[in-house]
Parts: C-alpha cells; sequence; structure tokens
C-alpha cells in the first residue's frame, strides 16, 4: 500500500495546497486524485495570481473578462481564480458525494487586505459563495478577531468556511467557540446545522521562529507539539454534552487542518511534518513537492494520539528558554497576514501591467 493510501487509511485526509490551469487541464489534478487518494485542495488569490501573472497560461480567460468590462485588478484576479476554483471543485465532487459532504472540498480565500475588517469580509465571502455555486467551495477567512466574526456570521448564514492563519491552541479554541456558536445560532432558526467548517493550524512556521532560541535537542519539535495541544483540545470538545446536542441535531465536526507542512529546515526530512502528523479525522495540505515526496518515500504511518499531557511538558520545557507561546502565535498570525497583504499587493502590481499589455486602451 503507497504511503498516500495509508494515511487515507489512518483516518486523515490528503489535500493540496496549490492549483493552476496547468494542472486542470493536462490531468495532473485527476491523476492525483486517482493514484495519491487526494480528496481536497485549499489555496489563495497569491498562489493563483502568481500563476496568472507569469507565463501566457492564463491571457485567454484575463482577456475574455476584459472585454466583458472586469478591469479592476482584485475582481479580474477573484474571477479568473474562481474559474479554476470551480473546475477543481467538479473533480473532487465524487469525493464530497461519496463522504456524505466530510471531505471533497476547495477552498478560495479573501483577499488578504480584509484580514481587520469583518463587514467587508462577509460581503465578498457572500458574493465568492455565490458565483461559486457549488457545495464543496469553502470560502478561506483568516482567524483574527475580526475575521471569526466574519465567520461565524457567514457559519450562521450556511456558508462554509476555512478559517486560516491559527497558530495556537487558544486560537483553535477561539475557533471552535465561534463555530459552536454560529451552529446554535441556526439551530434556534431550525435552519440545518450541517456547515462544513474546518481549522487550519499553521505547524512549520513555529519552529522557523522558535529553533534560533531552542537548544538541539529541542529544535523542530514545536509546531508539532502545539498541533498536539490542539488535537487534543479538538478530541475533547468531541466528547462534551454541547457538542452532542449539537450533533444530534445533524451538527458536523470542526475538523482540524495541518497547514504550512513543508519541511524548510534542510536538516530535516522531507516528510517530516507529514510524517509526525497523521491524526483520525483531520486533513493535511500540502505543497505539490511535499505531496509527490512523501507519496514516493513517506511513512510508515504513526497515528498521531492526543496526548495534551505530553504537549504540556514540551512547552514548559520551551518556555523555560524564554519563548511565550501565546506571545509568538500573535506574533506569526500577525505577520502572517502582513506577507499574505504584501504578497497580494504585489501581485495586483504584477496584474496590472500584464492587464496593459493584453488590452492597452
Amino acid at each position: 500500500m503507497n504511503p498516500t493510501r495509508q494515511l487515507h487509511h489512518a483516518g486523515q485526509s490528503l489535500w493540496l495546497d496549490s492549483i493552476n490551469a496547468a494542472m486542470l487541464t493536462n490531468g495532473t489534478l485527476a491523476g492525483y486524485i486517482d493514484e495519491l487518494d487526494l480528496t481536497g485542495l485549499t489555496s489563495n488569490p497569491t498562489i493563483l495570481g502568481r500563476a496568472m501573472a507569469a507565463g501566457t497560461g492564463y491571457d485567454g480567460s484575463l482577456r475574455a473578462h476584459l472585454a466583458a468590462g472586469c478591469r479592476e485588478p482584485e475582481q479580474l484576479v477573484l474571477s479568473v481564480a474562481l474559474e479554476d476554483i470551480t473546475a477543481a471543485a467538479d473533480l473532487f465532487r465524487p469525493a464530497w458525494e461519496g463522504s456524505g459532504g466530510v471531505d471533497g472540498y476547495v477552498s478560495i480565500e479573501v483577499p488578504p487586505g480584509l484580514a481587520d475588517d469583518a463587514d467587508a469580509s462577509i460581503e465578498v465571502a457572500r458574493r465568492l459563495h455565490r458565483q461559486a455555486d457549488r457545495a464543496n467551495v469553502l470560502v478561506k477567512i483568516p482567524g483574527t478577531p475580526a475575521g471569526l466574526v466574519a465567520m461565524e456570521q457567514l457559519v450562521t448564514e450556511g456558508i462554509g468556511i476555512n478559517v486560516t492563519l491559527l497558530f495556537s491552541d487558544t486560537h483553535y479554541r477561539q475557533t471552535a467557540e465561534a463555530y459552536l456558536r454560529a451552529l446554535e445560532r441556526r439551530g434556534r432558526g431550525d435552519a440545518p446545522l450541517d456547515v462544513p467548517c474546518v481549522a487550519s493550524v499553521f505547524v512549520s512556521r513555529w519552529d522557523v521562529a522558535a529553533d534560533p532560541q531552542l537548544p538541539a535537542q529541542l529544535r523542530g519539535r514545536l509546531g508539532l507539539a502545539v498541533a498536539g495541544q490542539v488535537y487534543s483540545s479538538y478530541r475533547s470538545l468531541l466528547t462534551t454534552e454541547r457538542w452532542a446536542a449539537l450533533a444530534a441535531a445533524g451538527a458536523r465536526p470542526q475538523r482540524g487542518l495541518w497547514a504550512s507542512t513543508a519541511t524548510k529546515d534542510p536538516n530535516l526530512p522531507d516528510t517530516y511534518y507529514v510524517d509526525h502528523l497523521a491524526a483520525a479525522d483531520t486533513i493535511n495540505t500540502m505543497p505539490e513537492q511535499t505531496l509527490l515526496a512523501y507519496a514516493d518515500h513517506g511513512g510508515p504511518v504513526q497515528p498521531m494520539e492526543a496526548d495534551d499531557a505530553a504537549a504540556a511538558r514540551f512547552l514548559a520545557d520551551v518556555a523555560g528558554h524564554g519563548i511565550d507561546i501565546d506571545a509568538l502565535a500573535q506574533s506569526l498570525q500577525r505577520r502572517g497576514a502582513r506577507a499574505f497583504e504584501a504578497d497580494w499587493s504585489t501581485l495586483l502590481a504584477a496584474i496590472s501591467v500584464k492587464t496593459a499589455a493584453l488590452d492597452p486602451r
């Protein structure tokens, strides 16, 4: 059994953190679905926009939207991105149907500049949801304070959400609480509770930030410890009376999604984070290079346990070396949001240059 199938049988979903028109048209994505048990996909405007700005692969689509009067760079990028997202969603539709709506999702993100604007995030997410018109498309919203306000309202409206830029157990718990409140609001209105939602926890960025301050025996382990703490919280939540009442009424768990799982330390194996995050009822989204590496030489699968005590001991050791976990989590979230926003601004400038060349009037 190949390594990706082993993960699938261990109860974890493999999603691809990448998309472009070429992999849709040349059969690459369909091949990953058939051969590597891929059951979903995440994306963001930066990933798609870079593909649009480079080369000529998107020139035809860009010209068509320009001719239709779509000239504002941000709207142009999102409109073209939706073409890829909906095409990918159609490829994953069998996984969505076969899992009863548990798996088979594709994500598209609101523009990064909205991370601190709940009202604008809600407005854009509604539009993306309406334009995608696919039950298996999730809208990505950052887990900032404003983002969680937006997420709660959107889930209340029945819109599936992927909450991103989560870094700590505190972030996860805040996200889970917002999700529960949204479901309870829907329940009071007699609306169905089967609204899909995932919580994306970034892993490897912890080690990039903390390893320079840690002794050798603790390096490369902080991200995994935080993920372990989050997983323990997730499993504990599912045992509560509050969740039992929602589940009995048709609610589905907000699954954890491990993001930022490509290895950034050259001293670690290229499948390091995937190897150590094989937790049942979770998702691992990974870049194409990491997916192919794992398919080639990953495993064997050792299921991750919900061991909060072990995670707490390790985090205490890290704190003993002067690292404030909560403060670093907040810093990582802010830096992540700023980096995405900077990438987005650069992208829009590149798209403006590109469209001027395609349609110089």
